[in-house]
């Protein structure tokens, strides 16, 4: 898999389009950093990550209301292929302030509307709404 953060991405988007409750997949630093974010912003409703011996699983717990899923669109902005990098000048909103964009900056992942009070700029991992 040359693209792991896409994986969880697409795993998401496909887990929330079909009603699915728990999605699970291998965990990093970084997807398990991903996915608290999306956790504080409260689009999903718990991330628990499991030890198993060497290997290491993320449990997602997606947020629904009734049947309609909090997340309704997911985006990947930075690719392997190109990556997207912004000034912290530059950061925009995402569907005027309803969405959000995840950015990895120096300090960490955080979300645009952090790195914009924080004046750090970085590269555009995603955006969510």
């Amino acid at each position: 898999m040359t693209d792991p953060i896409s994986d969880m991405l697409t795993r998401i988007r496909n887990a929330s389009m079909v009603g699915k409750r728990l999605i699970e997949m291998p965990s990093s630093k970084i997807k398990f950093a991903l996915a608290k974010i999306l956790e504080s912003e409260g689009y999903v409703e718990t991330v628990k990550e499991e030890t198993d011996g060497v290997r290491k699983t993320l449990y997602i717990n997606l947020k629904f209301d009734g049947k309609v899923p909090a997340i309704s669109s997911v985006k990947r902005i930075s690719k392997p292929g190109r990556r997207v990098y912004v000034k912290s000048s530059e950061l925009s909103r995402v569907l005027s302030g309803m969405g959000l964009a995840i950015i990895s900056t120096p300090n960490g992942l955080m979300t645009n509307g952090e790195a914009r009070k924080r004046s750090l700029g970085g590269e555009v991992i995603c955006e969510i709404y």
